[in-house]
């Protein structure tokens, strides 16, 4: 059996090719000589996930006079997550089943004591103090991205594509005045995101949603008509059974939405000045409208799609109703045809249209091969951010090759910008927005000061996340920087007075987050939190209370309260783990730093048998865990919502004997921008540098045997494990890469091209940070898991490795897929399947 277990499982695909596994993990009992037993150190135990640990409150908003805290929840015991209230001392802890008076999202006006939002496709305001809804618009049609006008005294939103102005009188039926007429293209099959106009036929009603398919968001592509008996008794018979399909009938949702409304409340009333045309050209859609604050202007967002056509990686979905596969729409792959975000200006009066140009100082396009042709540089434009008296407007650009992104002021007659603030990266620029302000395509994410002048935003200019301050009145406009230093601000919003600034920053330690107030004007801090770990606050209306959802290293997270006063003591409201969890003594891993082989500090977490009563295996092994990416940090003193799981799984393996170590390697969030884009043009170099200088810091410091060190990780974590197999293959002698990019030529555009160009552009960039390329250098032990309907990773990733493998004649490598698990795994039984395999995988190999 070993020797089986030691070659190629996968005989052919059809037959799965599952790695072997015993039928259970090993119990508690066969951990090393001296280790307690635990019968909560079980895979099955603690694959359990949120009917173990629960679930983190989230939307946290307080009421509008500030007496009481809303919050959805979702405790072990429960099912599904409900909507909570608590008093603000945090007493009167209950489920709420009205509707709370304050909408989770919408803009507030100038004194911030009115919202406007879209809720169910009409416009409405609330009053904030009172929470009484006041209905703009209640039509048939959809409306949507409602904005303030006229100093506060009117409100514009969208329908059918077009702009509309409705001013806020005391008549019950104020006039409606349509301000554009937006065409679309001849070739137009599309709508725009925020409802391009209908077709032919008119408007329909709104309806509901169906019900969802296996996999949640994801839509069945079900047939149409009447089922044949073979294909209704292919159904029954597959949804008897497969278990999973028996889950998904029960949780099957239905009911219909709103269906058609005739026009009402809203009025038609007459344009008191010329509708605008705005003619779309071939391949536009309109993104979205906004008024100018003199109203001679409405400003487009307009999206362009590219000539060609991408193709769409579809996922192919085997585990169905129907018990014939179906497929789900995927993404594009990075570099295919990109659309880009273009910013037109409307002349209301003069119905005329001026599209904004930056090509003065835009520069061109990064060239294949010197001798390439001059192309100029594609831009993303955002609509205008107007300050409250709407005197003033600034436009973000960002370069589509992500080294670039201006803060600029548009003329609206030339469309010529004037530059306020450059911000240049030889690597990728990251973006952070001001919380709660409006970012993306649509806005800039800054957030304007109550003298009109001013705005602040948030920038790496110094290397680190920080803030700064903008007088856009000023001759020459100068970013002046508020918070300074090697840390980073994590989230920063402003104060509902506009003269502070919340903010929350990892100053005190890399791994650690807490909760500051300073003035717009800059200058000290005033750090109101104490407990060590994450502290993500949510300030009430009166500005005397804070909402924390804390977590630690050991505890995951719940709501608390505490006064609006430094130092003051929080009180918990909620409990979400069960009892069982909470019983059981869990590691406090050790925060420490190792140098690397070019002289920088790696924080990790450090696990060893000692933390958990346990001795350590006479075989000295030890396994490095990998985090995934995007933009992720592992090495704190809080709860890791992201790896909660494999940081209980480490627990079971420290309990067996292994040293456990878990890097923020080279690109992981929280220290800077160099350590972010250490990674440019080489996936696979540095990072890797810093998991291989790691198993020689536990060789070195924890007396680990080099020939016994294994390593897991999913995702990029799964990239590097691969990355790590084939070119350190003496490093590790057992690896498990789970749901792992195996080529980067297949991953997505948004986060891959910002890191290595386009394939393109720079090939050699992804040919030396794909695995692909060096699975040759294999030779321990490798397992492969992956989800079947993974719509980030695509399956094929792993597939088109195992042919790879195969073709290389490797013998000591497993393969299990998981048919009806995306990216992130959602049932208990996948999860423990997967990770009694990692358990088996490191047990043979590195206690033996």
């Amino acid at each position: 059996m070993q020797t089986m277990r030691r070659t190629l499982t996968l005989v052919v695909f059809c037959a799965v090719g599952i790695a072997p596994m015993a039928a259970n993990s090993r119990p508690a009992s066969a951990a090393a000589p001296g280790a307690p037993p635990a019968a909560m150190l079980t895979v099955d135990s603690i694959m359990r996930g949120p009917k173990l640990v629960g679930s983190a409150p989230t939307n946290v908003r307080w009421s509008a006079d500030s007496s009481k805290i809303y919050f959805s929840w979702q405790k072990a015991a429960d099912d599904r997550a409900t909507t909570y209230v608590a008093n603000r001392d945090g007493t009167g802890l209950a489920p709420f089943t009205g509707t709370p008076d304050t909408p989770v999202a919408g803009r507030f006006d100038g004194a911030r004591r009115r919202m406007v939002v879209a809720e169910n496709g009409d416009v409405a305001i609330v009053d904030v103090a009172t929470g009484v809804r006041h209905v703009i618009t209640h039509t048939s049609a959809r409306e949507s991205n409602p904005r303030w006008a006229r100093h506060d005294t009117a409100v514009t939103f969208m329908r059918d594509g077009n702009l509309f102005l409705v001013p806020l009188a005391a008549s019950d039926q104020p006039a409606v005045t349509q301000l554009t007429d937006v065409i679309p293209p001849a070739d137009a099959g599309t709508t725009a995101a925020s409802g391009q106009r209908a077709g032919a036929g008119g408007r329909g009603g709104r309806g509901g949603q169906t019900g969802q398919g296996a996999q949640g968001s994801q839509a069945q592509q079900g047939t149409t008509g009447e089922l044949t008996d073979a294909q209704r008794l292919l159904a029954e018979e597959n949804q008897k059974l497969i278990q999973y399909l028996q889950q998904q009938n029960g949780q099957r949702g239905g009911g219909g939405g709103r269906g058609g409304r005739g026009d009402a409340g809203g009025g038609t009333g007459v344009a008191p000045v010329p509708i605008a045309r705005f003619q779309l050209g071939a391949r536009q859609t309109v993104v979205d409208l906004e008024l100018s604050g003199d109203e001679h202007t409405v400003w487009a967002l307009v999206s362009e799609r590219p000539e060609g056509t991408a193709r769409n990686q579809d996922v192919p979905n085997y585990i169905t109703r129907s018990a014939y596969p179906e497929m789900i729409t995927g993404r594009t792959d990075v570099g295919d045809v990109r659309g880009r975000t273009r910013l037109a200006a409307i002349d209301v009066a003069g119905n005329k249209v001026t599209w904004a140009d930056a090509a003065a100082f835009a520069g061109i396009e990064r060239k294949v091969a010197p001798g390439d042709p001059d192309t100029p540089r594609v831009l993303d434009w955002s609509l205008p951010d107007q300050s409250d008296d709407a005197s003033q407007a600034v436009v973000s650009i960002r370069s589509q090759d992500h080294k670039d992104r201006w803060l600029v002021v548009v003329n609206p007659t030339t469309g010529q910008p004037a530059i306020l603030d450059h911000l240049h990266d030889d690597a990728w620029i990251r973006q952070q927005n001001f919380a709660g302000t409006a970012g993306g395509a649509a806005g800039t994410g800054i957030a304007w000061l109550p003298d009109n002048k001013r705005f602040l935003f948030l920038s790496e200019k110094d290397g680190y996340m920080h803030v700064y301050s903008l007088d856009v009145t000023a001759a020459s406009p100068q970013a002046q920087a508020l918070t300074s230093g090697k840390w980073e601000v994590t989230d920063a919003r402003l104060s509902a007075d506009r003269r502070s600034v919340f903010l929350t920053t990892n100053e005190v330690h890399p791994g650690e987050r807490h909760f500051y107030t300073m003035s717009v004007d800059g200058g000290a801090r005033t750090k109101l939190t104490t407990m060590t770990g994450s502290n993500e606050a949510t300030v009430s209306p009166d500005e005397k209370s804070v909402a924390l959802i804390y977590s630690y290293s050991t505890k995951p997270p719940d709501l608390y309260v505490m006064p609006f006063t430094p130092g003051a003591t929080a009180r918990q409201v909620t409990t979400s783990p069960t009892q069982e969890f909470l019983n059981f003594t869990w590691i406090d891993p050790k925060i420490i730093t190792y140098q690397t082989r070019d002289g920088q500090e790696v924080y990790a977490r450090l696990m060893t048998p000692e933390m958990i009563g346990a001795k350590r295996d006479p075989h000295h092994p030890a396994v490095i865990f990998i985090h995934g990416a995007g933009y992720l940090q592992e090495a704190h003193k809080y709860w890791s919502s992201s790896y909660y799981r494999e940081n209980m799984f480490n627990n079971i393996l420290a309990s067996r004997g292994y040293v456990v170590l878990d890097p923020d390697y080279r690109a992981s969030a929280g220290y800077g921008r160099d350590w972010r884009t250490a990674i440019y043009e080489h996936m696979g170099g540095k990072d890797l540098d810093d998991v291989v200088d790691g198993a020689k810091f536990l060789v070195a410091t924890e007396k680990v045997d080099p020939k016994r060190i294994g390593t897991y990780g999913g995702s990029y974590g799964g990239f590097l494990t691969l990355m790590a197999m084939f070119t350190a293959p003496d490093t590790f002698a057992a690896g498990a890469a789970l749901r792992p990019v195996t080529d980067w030529s297949h991953y997505n555009d948004s986060y891959t091209s910002e890191i290595l160009n386009t394939p393109q552009t720079d090939p050699e960039a992804y040919r030396r940070s794909s695995p692909m390329y060096f699975a040759d250098g294999l030779k321990g032990r490798l397992l492969i898991c992956h989800g079947m309907v993974d719509t980030n990773v695509f399956f094929q990733d792993s597939v088109r490795l195992v042919q790879r493998l195969i073709e290389l004649r490797k013998e000591n490598w497993e393969f299990a897929p998981f048919p009806v698990e995306n990216h992130t795994f959602t049932e208990e039984t996948s999860w423990a399947s997967e990770y009694k395999r990692i358990l088996n995988l490191f047990e043979d190999t590195l206690r033996k």
